[in-house]
């Protein structure tokens, strides 16, 4: 009986045994079967700054922004085949395109100005005048499919998209990699995700300013341009109020901020009326919510690289830095004649902080070195945000 007793523990430790190797086993393939965990996406940025906050439906990883890359400069995905984003965003210029508006792949115009891409990962709120577009995932539809205006004109030719992209190789590789292996993977929603993820890659924080006030490196900036930032974060300029921060906006949101903060601001640039008009078509967020008091209110954009993405505001109509500065120290801008006569200054809708101000010629050079020491040389040349394709050749 002992005997028996004996034997069926036996039995027991055994089943036991290989039940749990065998489950060991099954746990191991699925991990071997797993993706790479070595695809996560590392951010290359300094301890001082927050990391964006990534959607949880599109985590980063290097296989998306690779390839996102390749379509942002892919020019078959315009109506023409010779336009892609790149056209409007261009790395040596810090990804504006110097022109005072935007043209499309038709040569239709755009009513605003390119806007730079550095740092768009910690924008709360995108384009010039939009409070709801806030994803760079639905941002990416307008200038594909929007028709007023056209800016690369595939509104209606989706399925010739998917068409040549599951026909490259190159592309079933890249897409295959960032979303498994299948043509059903080729689709709109994982391009705009790739997009979108080569987008928030493109961060800017090597300028001499961020050596000098978070790097410790005294001597990064000029003597000029210390005064400049003095001037910069003076009450007596206001200038950080709107352009503040470590992106030198007040529309931002990263991980070490409660809640995300979205703010416009009409400036004074116009007042066609005398009762704080803008030029019709572009009116600021008064396009979108039809308040009256929202007229002229655009986003304050960063300020990083400034140097490089002339000309300025909204509608690229003004053409210099020591404009800009001149439009602030004016409390608005004067137009003696033509359709956009008026004085900015006595717009009734104007920020509080565009109020005016006096800078003999020393303190205005000492400001523009400040500003000029925003400009990142890292970021515009750094071969990651390249064309992947003149990269190759």
């Amino acid at each position: 009986m002992k005997q028996m007793i004996f034997q069926w523990k036996r039995c027991l430790v055994l089943f036991i045994f290989f039940v749990f190797a065998f489950s060991l086993s099954i746990g191991l393939s699925q991990v071997l079967s797993a993706p790479n965990p070595s695809n996560t996406y590392i951010w290359d940025i300094p301890a001082w700054m927050p990391k964006p906050i990534i959607p949880t439906d599109n985590p980063m990883t290097t296989e998306k922004v690779e390839l996102g890359r390749h379509l942002f400069y892919e020019k078959r995905l315009s109506v023409d085949g010779k336009f892609s984003c790149a056209s409007c965003h261009i790395q040596a210029l810090a990804f504006t395109d110097r022109k005072t508006v935007a043209i499309g792949a038709t040569g239709e115009q755009h009513p605003r100005n390119s806007m730079s891409l550095a740092n768009i990962a910690y924008n709360s709120v995108l384009t010039w005048a939009h409070p709801g577009m806030k994803k760079l995932e639905v941002q990416a539809l307008v200038p594909m499919f929007g028709e007023h205006p056209v800016e690369m004109g595939l509104s209606g030719k989706e399925q010739e998209i998917l068409k040549m992209l599951r026909e490259d190789k190159n592309y079933q590789k890249l897409f295959a990699d960032a979303f498994t292996q299948g043509d059903s993977n080729i689709n709109i929603k994982n391009l705009t995700k790739a997009l979108a993820s080569f987008q928030r890659s493109l961060i800017s924080i090597n300028s001499p300013y961020d050596k000098y006030r978070y790097g410790g490196n005294k001597n990064s900036i000029s003597a000029a341009a210390k005064r400049g930032e003095t001037l910069f974060n003076s009450e007596r300029l206001e200038c950080f109020h709107c352009h503040g921060g470590l992106n030198f906006s007040d529309s931002i949101k990263h991980e070490r901020l409660a809640f995300e903060e979205i703010a416009f601001h009409n400036t004074g640039l116009y007042n066609l009326d005398a009762k704080g008009a803008y030029p019709e078509k572009n009116t600021g967020i008064h396009e979108i919510t039809k308040k009256p008091d929202d007229m002229g209110k655009f986003k304050a954009p960063t300020l990083r690289n400034i140097a490089l993405t002339a000309p300025y505001m909204h509608d690229g109509s003004i053409a210099t830095l020591e404009e800009v500065i001149d439009h602030y120290a004016a409390g608005g801008r004067t137009i003696i004649s033509g359709e956009f006569a008026g004085v900015g200054s006595k717009n009734p809708l104007k920020s509080n902080f565009v109020s005016g101000f006096k800078l003999n010629s020393q303190e205005k050079q000492d400001l523009i070195e400040f500003l000029k020491s925003l400009t990142d040389e890292e970021f515009v040349e750094n071969s990651a945000f390249s064309d992947p394709n003149i990269a190759i050749n």
